[in-house]
């Protein structure tokens, strides 16, 4: 029997490439005002984390890819990527 690995995992939401992101615009006119120069191309998303028991990475990968793709992410006007953040393993195993 095999006993499920938590694994932690970021997910990265941001506007697509061509889509307008007027709060990438609104903080790229603020550098003015802070005095900083050769910043550009800023583009503000979100980031969810979130924890997943599975018995293999892979298995976690796959669930953590459905739910940004139908849930966290709008595949018409946004991008995202998975990071894997770590894995916690079962009690049985951490104690050895």
């Amino acid at each position: 029997m095999t006993v499920p690995i938590r694994y932690r995992f970021a997910v990265n939401v941001v506007p697509r490439a061509g889509i307008l992101d007027p709060q990438g615009r609104a903080v790229e006119g603020s550098l003015v005002h802070l005095g900083l120069a050769g910043i550009s191309e800023i583009r503000v998303g979100r980031r969810v984390e979130l924890t997943v028991e599975a018995d293999t990475e892979d298995d976690a990968r796959r669930t953590v890819d459905r739910l940004a793709g139908e849930l966290l992410a709008n595949p018409l006007i946004e991008a995202y990527a998975i990071e894997l953040l770590g894995a916690i393993a079962p009690l049985a195993e951490a104690g050895r």
